[in-house]
């Protein structure tokens, strides 16, 4: 996940990647923990210190990343540097399908806040991608563990549970999973936000800033480039570490001040240097447990995925906190991404996959808050608790008089990492009383919906209105949506009433009618609709100028592929057919061409190359093409001459008065004959034209023209010569009790066979290699 930023493009992925050091101040990584958080965070200013690129307020007050792109100064928000991801991946995706791609399951850690995925669902329509849905890392993870599973217990047994651990390069994740045939059920999750291999890395270079200090008095962290290759050399040494536990080398060559640097460590140094890490793993562990009050033993498997889980130390850790073995058959890299995939064929009308149902938890537990209508005190509910089923949604009901705000907060503030516990501002509007003054029953439906994210998705008022006499009024329908848990009823004393048991029910004249009541939502992160379209637009601009420098630098390798391919021709294989003179001219045109590309040519529009290449192929397509058709020509020549051979063989059998072609018409030969005289006479002038020409001249005939008189000529000839023999009808064969009674004396036309004997009919038998040309009608 790096974006690198150029003068004249965009640089995404390895390709970035490879850019980090040479271009660190322009190039962008680390970026996906600063969705939905303000620039104040303690989070950012502590991070913003381990950057090679700057961070700074925007005018909404989130994270700005500042390059130069395009040479000049630009800022970016967060969504459009994830939206410039995912453009990359939808590139992909597009050439690897060779079809558009619009709808898209995204992942998210099982951390993240409303606000957090708020922001990379708007990433995702900045690039005109359709998330289906946001998906939490360990469900995805779960989803491609369970799919594939032909021995889960049957849905009336006992689940088979299973805990996924999942360390990656900047967070920890576990997950309890219930399993059943068809069906996954999250049961809890926990998670250290800030525990990754990210944190490894950073022990390696600390440990080595302070060595080089005193062996070479060099203070890496002065120099940014610097400090970037000791992080590159520190992740490699680490990852070696983890299959030796033998001492092992760290060199860089010209690090600061053109001295070199070397080190060197070993396993057991490494897990003493990273012990508080190490200790840090148990704490999710133990949380997890204690959650969802399973003991060690209720655990039939320990999954691990994410690139750190190969430490092993981490390993170890793991696997002693379960005391079993740990399993590793998901990918580690790719497992969050296929659990992605399988969720998205779930989805799509377009895939038949295995019926499975997913269904996830809430991760913080979720309140509202209200004030009453007359009063100042406050009512506060606990909406959704933690590790609630999600997606999910309850119907609240209110008693008022007029419109009123419901405010939705993390319950547990401490527990969130995200230093806003609130999540928005909910206004229910064009609630009145009743007409008999009494106060509006108001049903508010609260949902944490496919994303994970909390919402107010409806509201309705119910009002009473009189009826007919034989009209049968039916509240509990009216109140009740079908498949729908019975509500939570709160009045303004907070009190829980039955919603099925309303006094108004056994008024038959009373009808209920629910009036849908509009709802304005002031969330705390939400990008405005101009700022978003924006977005849009200038991701459509960069999109088109990637495209064009693109097409530009391919115009550009064509010219220089062009001069070293024919270069290297000219020595060989095109050498004989190009005049001395005009071989030592092209060369030096070759030469100038190629002094032009590194010097003025270096950075020209797209017309300059495409006009270079054309000035040299006016040379080099003809000494292309004679070298082509010298190869080709002998080959069709051949051809045409057995072709030849093969209808004049044919017209001297017709004129020997051979058997076979006795059933010709004569005048129909003749043309045979013309047409093989004709092409025989065209086809000696153009050889003997052909051989007074030199290789490093124009072809007489090209090969297509040899291809078109061999067309020519079967045209001519084919249908004459393979002109079927007629058919002579045979006497009607009678019928016998036994079957069809075969003539045994029957004959061929000549009364002979083609071996010249009596025809070999005995007993309706036929031997296989006779041609009879009886033909035998049996009605």
């Amino acid at each position: 996940s790096v974006i690198s930023f150029g003068s004249k493009n965009r640089t995404i992925g390895v390709a970035a990647k490879n850019q980090q050091i040479t271009h660190a101040n322009n190039t962008v990584s680390n970026f996906k923990r600063f969705h939905g958080r303000t620039f104040n965070d303690p989070f950012i200013q502590k991070e913003k210190e381990n950057l090679s690129y700057d961070l700074v307020p925007m005018k909404n007050g989130g994270v700005g990343i500042k390059v130069m792109y395009m040479d000049e100064e630009h800022l970016f928000s967060v969504e459009q540097i994830t939206a410039m991801l995912l453009t990359k991946l939808k590139e992909t995706a597009e050439n690897n399908l060779k079809k558009p791609v619009t709808d898209c399951v995204i992942s998210v850690p099982s951390f993240f806040t409303d606000a957090e995925r708020r922001s990379v669902l708007d990433a995702a329509q900045i690039v005109g991608l359709n998330c289906l849905r946001l998906m939490n890392d360990m469900t995805a993870v779960a989803l491609n563990y369970g799919i594939y599973k032909q021995d889960l217990p049957s849905p009336d047994e006992k689940p088979r549970i299973v805990v996924f651990v999942d360390m990656g390069h900047s967070a920890f994740q576990v997950s309890a999973c219930a399993f059943n045939k068809g069906k996954l059920k999250v049961l809890g999750t926990a998670f250290d936000p800030f525990l990754g291999g990210k944190n490894f890395d950073e022990k390696l270079v600390e440990h080595f800033c302070a060595e080089f200090k005193t062996k070479y008095k060099l203070d890496a962290k002065s120099k940014i480039r610097a400090l970037l290759r000791l992080y590159q050399e520190c992740e490699k040494l680490k990852k070696l570490m983890s299959s030796n536990s033998t001492d092992l080398p760290l060199n860089i060559e010209c690090f600061m001040n053109d001295k070199d640097v070397s080190g060197k460590m070993n396993r057991s140094q490494f897990e003493e240097l990273c012990a508080e890490l190490l200790q840090k793993i148990e704490v999710p562990l133990y949380s997890l447990m204690e959650q969802t009050q399973l003991k060690v033993e209720d655990v039939s498997a320990v999954e691990i995925v994410g690139g750190t889980t190969r430490i092993p130390a981490v390993k170890e850790k793991i696997a002693k906190f379960f005391g079993k073995d740990i399993s590793t058959t998901l990918n580690a890299d790719e497992a969050v991404a296929r659990g992605c995939a399988l969720q998205c064929a779930i989805l799509s009308p377009a895939f038949k996959v295995r019926e499975f149902s997913v269904t996830d938890a809430v991760p913080f537990p979720i309140s509202l808050v209200w004030n009453h209508d007359s009063e100042d005190t406050e009512g506060v509910h606990e909406v959704f608790s933690r590790n609630h089923a999600a997606p999910f949604s309850k119907v609240l009901t209110f008693l008022r008089r007029g419109p009123f705000e419901l405010e939705a907060f993390y319950s547990d503030p401490l527990g969130v990492p995200y230093p806003e516990a609130k999540i928005g501002r909910f206004v229910v509007q064009n609630v009145s009383a009743q007409k008999d003054g009494e106060k509006s029953r108001v049903k508010v439906k609260v949902r944490v919906n496919t994303h994970g994210i909390f919402t107010i998705s409806t509201a309705s008022m119910v009002e009473k209105v009189p009826t007919e006499e034989n009209e049968v009024s039916s509240v509990e329908t009216d109140m009740e949506c079908p498949n729908q848990r019975p509500p939570e009823n709160l009045d303004t004393d907070a009190n829980e009433k039955k919603v099925d048991q309303p006094p108004e029910a056994k008024k038959p004249k009373i009808k209920v009618v629910n009036v849908e009541l509009p709802i304005e939502a002031n969330l705390v992160w939400q990008l405005g609709k101009d700022l978003l379209n924006m977005y849009i637009e200038t991701e459509g601009k960069m999109i088109m100028q990637d495209k064009l420098e693109k097409e530009r630098n391919d115009a550009k390798n064509a010219v220089e592929e062009y001069v070293y391919e024919f270069r290297d021709k000219l020595c060989g294989p095109y050498e004989k057919f190009i005049c001395e003179q005009e071989h030592q001219n092209f060369l030096r045109l070759l030469t100038e061409t190629e002094d032009w590309l590194y010097e003025e040519g270096e950075d020209q529009a797209k017309q300059a190359y495409v006009d270079k290449l054309e000035e040299l192929m006016k040379i080099g397509t003809p000494v292309k093409v004679r070298f082509q058709e010298a190869e080709e020509r002998p080959k069709l020549f051949e051809e045409l001459g057995q072709r030849l051979q093969h209808y004049a063989k044919i017209a001297a059998d017709f004129r020997n008065k051979d058997e076979k072609y006795n059933h010709i018409d004569e005048s129909e030969m003749k043309k045979v004959e013309k047409s093989v005289n004709e092409v025989m006479e065209w086809m000696n002038s153009i050889m003997n034209a052909q051989a007074k020409k030199s290789l490093d001249q124009d072809p007489v005939v090209r090969a297509h023209e040899i291809k078109a008189k061999v067309k020519e000529l079967n045209n001519a000839c084919e249908p004459v010569v393979t002109q079927p023999k007629p058919k002579i009808e045979s006497p009607k064969l009678e019928r016998t009790p036994n079957g069809p009674n075969i003539d045994k004396k029957e004959e061929d036309l000549e009364g002979k066979n083609n071996f010249g004997a009596e025809p070999p009919h005995q007993n309706g038998e036929c031997y296989p290699n006779e041609k009879s040309s009886v033909n035998m009608d049996l009605d």
